[in-house]
C-alpha cells in the first residue's frame, strides 16, 4: 500500500467515524483491523515507516581504508587520484579483501561527494522552492523539426511555448519554412499532431 493511498484510507476512516458508524462497522466496510482505525483517529497522517538497520557487508572492515584514500585524493593532482579500479586493486593486494568490484564501485560513488562536503570542498545539497502563478509565466523553446510536406522531407523552424505550471500551450507554435525551400512546398496550411505532451498542435504556414 502506497503512502498516498494510506493517507486517503485514514481520511475515509475518520470520515466514517464522524458520520456515526461504529468502529466495528468501519472495520468491516474497509477491511482493516482495529489498531488501524485507532491510529487513523489519533492522527490524520500515517506514521512513517521505521528505517531498516543497514545490513552488514563484507566491505565494512575496509570502509575506513577507502575513506582515507578518498580523503588523500582531495589534495592530490588530478592525474594521481584513485580510480575505483585502483582502490579495488589496493584492497585486494594490500589488505586481502575478498569483495566484488561492484560493491566498491557503489560505495565510492556514494562516499566521494560526501567526503568533499565533509572537508568543505564541495557544495552542500540544497533545494530552492519555486512558486509560479498560473498564467503569469511561460517557458519558450525553439529548434528545428523535420516534417514531410508534399512528399518532400523538409526541416522547419519550431517555436513552442507552454504555461507555468502545467503543459497547456499559451500561444500558437508556427513551423516556418527555411529560406530557399519555399517554391518546393505546398502553400496550403497543414495541421500536425505530435506525440510529445508539450507539442499539441503545430501549424505549418506560408511565410
Amino acid at each position: 500500500m502506497s503512502r498516498q493511498s494510506k493517507t486517503e484510507l485514514y481520511a475515509a476512516l475518520r470520515r466514517d467515524v464522524r458520520a456515526g458508524l461504529s468502529i466495528r462497522a468501519v472495520m468491516r466496510k474497509h477491511g482493516v483491523s482495529h489498531p488501524t482505525v485507532r491510529k487513523a483517529l489519533e492522527s490524520a497522517w500515517p506514521r512513517p515507516r521505521k528505517k531498516m538497520a543497514p545490513r552488514a557487508s563484507l566491505l565494512d572492515p575496509f570502509k575506513p581504508v577507502i575513506d582515507a584514500m578518498l580523503g588523500a585524493d582531495l589534495d592530490a593532482p588530478c592525474k594521481q587520484r584513485h580510480t575505483v579500479k585502483r582502490i579495488f586493486d589496493r584492497l585486494v593486494d594490500e589488505h586481502g579483501a575478498q569483495v566484488s568490484y561492484g560493491i566498491v564501485l557503489r560505495y565510492v560513488a556514494e562516499r566521494r561527494p560526501q567526503i568533499r562536503v565533509e572537508a568543505g570542498r564541495g557544495p552542500v545539497e540544497a533545494y530552492i522552492p519555486q512558486t509560479h502563478r498560473p498564467g503569469a509565466e511561460a517557458e519558450v523553446d525553439f529548434g528545428d523539426v523535420t516534417v514531410r510536406i508534399g512528399g518532400q522531407q523538409v526541416t522547419c523552424y519550431l517555436c513552442q511555448t507552454r504555461g507555468i505550471p502545467g503543459s497547456r500551450r499559451t500561444g500558437p507554435r508556427r513551423l516556418r519554412r527555411p529560406p530557399g525551400r519555399r517554391k518546393s512546398l505546398d502553400p496550403a496550411p497543414l495541421l500536425l499532431t505530435e506525440r510529445h505532451s508539450d507539442y499539441r498542435e503545430l501549424l505549418v504556414t506560408s511565410p
